[in-house]
């Protein structure tokens, strides 16, 4: 699988950094893995900050490639170059993905390809982008969003979610998680998450995150969320708001999501029939499970796991 990393006309060594660790990183442990190249379609030398540099490949056209990257964009850059325009369109309307990072949104929103799509960015950066772009949806509380074809992310950190959930995509959990562990990071946030969760509590005992690590560990069908806001030593009101502003989701929400990732990994690396999957990811049934997850995937268990085979 080919990937392209494109540079504009600025240089941000953050979010370049994460396109190379992500996808450019030699895996020797892994059996298949992507090819990356990074180019630009202008200048082969671009100054960052400190009085560093980068120089890299100067093409006229874009490598094979199926999954392009943007790491960043000037955001007050009304202008596309025709060249970059024309490559990155064509790029699209040949089947391939594209994602940005960060302020690399302005770019895919200028060129059209978020046009009856969802949008999000930095929340800095959210203002600017509404008012350039308002026929566009824009979602401020989130940390990534990815339709499979075109995705883009909030702030820079965001970026390593995305692109955590593309390889999750095309190569399963297992090889997102080791990513994410080499990484030291989560295995997988959501893209619904706020990009303004608070500042975590000390931990004590009883205390929401350390209930929740607890849940994951305990997923069954007895688990409610009373249990959890009686293991928190709140009352279910009180649990109830304390995890919606620490979360941006309520904790129903929250428990589907975990239930749904257990099915999403049971049905990619076992055999099991769904009437043994649901007890395992916390479901009382089958029937109960294959409704959030057509709900939240718009795709049945069993076209999933038919779909991940194929892939």
């Amino acid at each position: 699988m080919n990937v392209t990393i494109l540079l504009t006309d600025q240089l941000s060594l953050f979010e370049l950094a994460c396109a190379t660790e992500l996808f450019a990183l030699p895996r020797p442990d892994f059996e298949n893995w992507y090819r990356t190249r990074l180019v630009s379609l202008t200048h082969h030398y671009r100054e960052g900050l400190c009085q560093t540099g980068l120089t890299c490949e100067t093409v006229e056209t874009l490598p094979p490639t199926d999954l392009l990257v943007i790491p960043n964009f000037p955001i007050g850059q009304k202008r596309v170059s025709a060249k970059i325009a024309e490559t990155i369109l064509s790029h699209y309307k040949q089947g391939g993905r594209i994602i940005s990072f960060c302020s690399g949104v302005f770019l895919l929103a200028r060129l059209g390809l978020l046009n009856q799509r969802i949008a999000t960015t930095h929340w800095q950066y959210a203002d600017e982008f509404k008012q350039q772009f308002p026929h566009i949806t824009y979602k401020d509380d989130i940390l990534y969003q990815y339709d499979g074809v075109i995705g883009c992310s909030a702030g820079s950190a965001a970026a390593i979610d995305l692109g955590i959930e593309v390889i999750r995509r095309d190569f399963g959990y297992e090889y997102a998680n080791k990513v994410a562990r080499r990484l030291v990071l989560p295995a997988h946030r959501h893209g619904g998450q706020s990009q303004f969760v608070e500042k975590p509590v000390p931990k004590t005992k009883g205390n929401i995150s350390q209930v929740l690590e607890w849940a994951i560990k305990n997923l069954s069908p007895d688990l409610t969320i009373n249990k959890l806001a009686e293991k928190a030593n709140m009352t279910r009101r009180t649990f109830d708001r304390q995890f919606r502003k620490t979360y941006n989701m309520s904790p129903l929400e929250w428990l589907t999501e975990c239930k749904l990732d257990v099915v999403k990994v049971l049905l990619e690396t076992t055999d099991l029939p769904v009437e043994a999957i649901a007890p395992k990811a916390g479901f009382d049934n089958p029937v109960t499970l294959r409704h959030h997850f057509k709900r939240s995937l718009s795709i049945t268990p069993t076209r999933y796991r038919e779909t991940f085979i194929r892939t």
